[in-house]
C-alpha cells in the first residue's frame, strides 16, 4: 500500500543531515523525492560513517527513498533541466547559506514564476538574516548559542556538549513536519508558500520547556527549580549501569521497596519531590550505594516488579537486539545486490491504513540521472549530449 504522501514529488537540494533527513521522512511516507547534487563528490555525508563499497552510513540511512541525478547548477543547460523538474515538484528543500539560492537564478521568485503552487522550504543554521545569518554552522555551535551546552554541564565542571547531531535532526523533525502543514494547506486553497526553518529557533524551542523552565517567567518573584536534568544519572551495578527516574511520589516510594530501603519512601527530605530536588546530591549518592550493591538483571527485576521507570544502558552494538526493540521490528536489515546486508530504524510514524516503509536503498551518486531525464522527454541521444558537456553526471 501506499505511504500517505504517495502522489508529491519533491526536489531535494541538500546536504549532509537536517534537510536530507527532513526529506527522508517524507520520502519514507511515500513522497516521490529527487536529489539533486552537483558533479563531483555530491552530498558530504556520502562519506559519512562507517563505509561499504562508498557508500556512507550517514548518507545510506537519510537517504533511503529517494533518486539521485546530478546537475551543474552553473550551466544554463542545467538550470533549465532543473526549471523543468519544478515544473512537476510539490517540494523545493534547500539548506544552502543565505543568498547561495539567489545567485544560483533558482531563489522563491524564480521558482514560483514557473510553479505557483510550490512550496519552498529553506533550512539554513541562524535564518535569512542577522549578525550570524552567514556564518558556517554545525550542530556543536547551536547547542552552544541555545543552551544545550549549559544544561548538560556539570554545575562546577567543565562545560560539555551533546555528543549527538541533536539540532540538525531536531530541525529536520520540524522541517518535514512544517513542509506537510504546508502543502496540507495548499489543499485547503492557501497555494504554494515559502517557508523557513532555522537551527537556532528549532534549537530553542526544543530545549526550552524544562531545559530554561527557570527563564519563562519574568521578574524577582519567581520560585526557582534544580533543572529536571539535574536528577538524570546513570548507576553502575556489580555488573553494569542502569538508569532511572521517580519523578511522582509513587515511583520514589517503589524505588524504596526495590532497594529494601522502604523508610525513605516517609522519610521527611525525601518523600515529596520537592525535599528530592533539594537534596538530590545526598539522593543520589545513597541511592549509587544501593543500587551498586545489586546484579544488573536483579535490581532491574526489582524495579519492574515495583512499576519504576529503569533501562539497562545498551551498549551501542546491543541495541538492536534489546527485546522490545525486536518485538516491535523498530530496526530493519535490508539485502542490497551493492551494499550487502544493511541495518536502519523503520520509519517512526506508523498509519494503520497508509504505512510507511523503507522501498529502497540510497542512490548511488547520480544512479537515476537517465531514468530523471527520460521521464521529463529526453531521448538518449539528448542525454548522451549532456554528459558530455558535463551539464549532468
Amino acid at each position: 500500500m501506499s505511504g500517505p504522501l504517495n502522489g508529491i514529488r519533491i526536489l531535494d537540494l541538500s546536504n549532509v543531515v537536517s534537510g536530507p533527513m527532513a526529506v527522508q521522512i517524507m520520502a519514507d511516507q511515500g513522497a516521490d523525492v529527487i536529489k539533486i547534487e552537483q558533479p563531483g563528490n555530491g552530498d558530504t555525508a556520502r562519506a559519512m560513517g562507517g563505509m561499504r563499497n562508498g557508500m556512507g552510513a550517514l548518507f545510506a540511512v537519510l537517504n533511503r527513498n529517494k533518486r539521485a541525478i546530478s546537475l551543474d547548477m552553473q550551466q544554463d543547460k542545467a538550470r533549465e533541466i532543473f526549471l523543468e523538474l519544478v515544473k512537476t515538484a510539490d517540494v523545493v528543500v534547500q539548506n544552502f547559506r543565505p543568498g547561495a539560492m539567489a545567485r544560483m537564478r533558482i531563489d522563491y521568485p524564480d521558482l514560483k514564476a514557473v510553479n505557483e503552487n510550490l512550496i519552498y522550504a529553506s533550512i539554513s543554521g541562524f535564518g535569512q538574516d542577522g549578525p550570524y545569518s552567514n556564518r558556517r554552522v554545525y550542530d556543536p555551535i547551536i547547542q552552544a548559542i541555545t543552551g544545550f551546552v549549559d544544561t548538560q554541564s556539570p554545575r562546577n565542571g567543565p562545560a560539555q556538549l551533546v555528543k549527538n547531531i541533536l539540532c540538525d535532526k531536531a530541525t529536520a523533525q520540524s522541517a518535514a513536519q512544517a513542509m506537510t502543514a504546508a502543502l496540507f494547506a495548499r489543499e485547503r486553497g492557501a497555494g504554494g508558500q515559502a517557508l523557513e526553518v532555522a537551527m537556532v529557533d528549532v534549537g530553542l524551542s526544543f530545549l526550552w520547556p524544562d531545559g530554561l523552565w527557570n527563564e519563562t517567567f519574568v521578574g524577582e518573584d519567581v520560585r526557582l527549580m534544580p533543572m529536571l536534568g539535574d536528577i538524570y544519572r546513570v548507576t553502575e551495578t556489580l555488573d553494569g549501569h542502569i538508569t532511572y527516574l521517580t519523578v511522582s511520589d509513587m515511583e520514589w516510594r517503589g524505588m524504596c521497596r526495590a532497594i529494601n530501603r522502604e523508610e525513605l519512601g516517609t522519610d521527611p527530605k525525601f518523600a515529596e519531590i520537592t525535599g528530592r530536588l533539594k537534596h538530590i546530591d545526598e539522593l543520589i549518592e545513597m541511592l549509587n550505594s544501593e543500587i551498586g550493591q545489586w546484579k544488573t538483571e536483579d535490581i532491574c527485576a526489582r524495579l519492574d516488579a515495583e512499576d519504576v521507570p529503569f533501562a539497562r544502558i545498551n551498549a551501542t552494538s546491543e541495541v538492536y537486539a534489546d527485546p522490545q526493540i525486536v518485538h516491535r521490528g523498530s530496526v530493519a536489515e535490508i539485502d542490497d545486490p551493492d551494499f550487502g546486508r544493511m541495518r536502519m530504524p523503520q520509519p517512526a510514524a506508523r498509519f494503520a491504513d497508509t504505512p510507511a516503509a523503507i522501498r529502497f536503498r540510497a542512490p548511488t551518486y547520480g544512479e537515476h540521472t537517465d531514468e530523471v531525464l527520460a521521464e521529463l522527454g529526453y531521448s538518449d541521444a539528448a542525454i548522451a549530449d549532456l554528459r558530455a558537456a558535463s551539464t549532468v553526471g
